[in-house]
């Protein structure tokens, strides 16, 4: 079992396949994109699926799949598929702006995918295009009924409180929980690159708008071990409202997560680069055991809370610094 310095029981790995998207959302990806990591740079599909199976011996039982886009790395199926077949992993997710679900979502259901959180903005397409500079929104809502209709246990819609994003944009996103019986969850927006965050509604204030336009809201139950969520329930509505305080009031004492990026980091903290590059080992030979013994000496630097901002190590940490990242393009959240 991994258990930090902290007695955080960490079961749940994050797994960036891709730094590649098919969007340039404001916040996230520079207009221009990114140069992407070449094919050699980013873990084959094999040695994601054997960094896995080495966590799940130490207790990894919840994987979720993110980008970039996992969707424009092809085979992406095939990685699913293998990773449902490891001992002890009983939830793997992914998440996806939508725009290719509408070919891929009975695909990924077959391949063992338990569920999808689906990222979307507003409801608006010009706005829309605005944030994300593609006109896509169309193909994202048709990726969103295409997840409704497939046996996924769970779709989500994800909705984030940029600097920039108006209420209407994201009262117009919350209203599908009105329609649909998903969760949407609104998201704080976290400074990757260190912006300021001054003009970002905080979480607690979109609460306020979501109450004077949908009513008041009343608790929900809550998913247990999943995530930081806290679900709310509105009058008439089929679905629920998820509030996710990534940074007014950081759920760092929960956390139960790892994060693999594309590369082979494994990342111990979203805001730190901290952490051990795995790929180096993945390729030079080392054994499961020389795997383990390394991921447990790392998860014992695991920080205990994060500053809200890019931190280059944490003090006194020992673990080796690892590749920044300046982008969620390159982490995925």
């Amino acid at each position: 079992m991994m258990n930090d310095a902290y007695g955080r029981k960490l079961h749940y790995l994050r797994v960036s396949v891709t730094d590649r998207c098919n969007l340039r959302c404001r916040y996230c990806m520079p207009e221009a994109g990114v140069t992407p990591f070449s094919h050699d740079d980013i873990l084959s599909y094999s040695e994601i699926v054997r960094v896995v199976r080495v966590m799940a011996t130490l207790g990894v039982d919840r994987v979720r799949l993110t980008g970039g886009e996992p969707l424009v790395r092809k085979g992406i199926e095939h990685l699913a598929a293998k990773i449902k077949e490891v001992s002890h992993i009983r939830f793997l997710g992914l998440t996806t702006n939508g725009v290719n679900l509408p070919e891929m979502a009975s695909v990924l259901a077959d391949a063992g995918v338990d569920g999808v959180n689906i990222s979307i903005d507003t409801l608006d397409r010009r706005r829309y295009q605005e944030i994300t500079r593609r006109d896509a929104l169309p193909q994202a809502l048709k990726g969103l009924n295409a997840a409704l209709e497939t046996p996924f246990s769970s779709v989500k819609v994800n909705c984030v409180l940029f600097p920039g994003s108006l209420p209407e944009d994201w009262l117009s996103v919350i209203s599908l929980a009105k329609k649909y019986p998903v969760d949407v969850r609104l998201i704080e927006w976290m400074p990757m690159s260190g912006e300021s965050i001054d003009n970002a509604a905080t979480a607690d204030e979109a609460f306020e708008k979501i109450e004077e336009t949908y009513g008041t809201l009343k608790p929900a139950r809550q998913s247990v071990g999943a995530g930081p969520a806290r679900y709310w329930l509105a009058p008439d509505f089929i679905g629920r409202i998820g509030i996710i305080h990534a940074m007014s009031h950081n759920f760092c004492s929960e956390c139960n997560r790892l994060r693999l990026s594309a590369t082979g980091n494994l990342k111990l903290c979203l805001f730190y680069d901290i952490g051990i590059a795995l790929k180096p080992m993945l390729r030079g030979g080392a054994s499961d055991d020389q795997l383990v013994e390394t991921i447990l000496e790392a998860i014992k630097h695991k920080p205990k809370q994060h500053a809200g901002r890019p931190m280059a190590m944490e003090e006194g940490g020992i673990c080796s610094a690892i590749e920044h990242v300046d982008g969620m393009h390159k982490i995925g959240g």
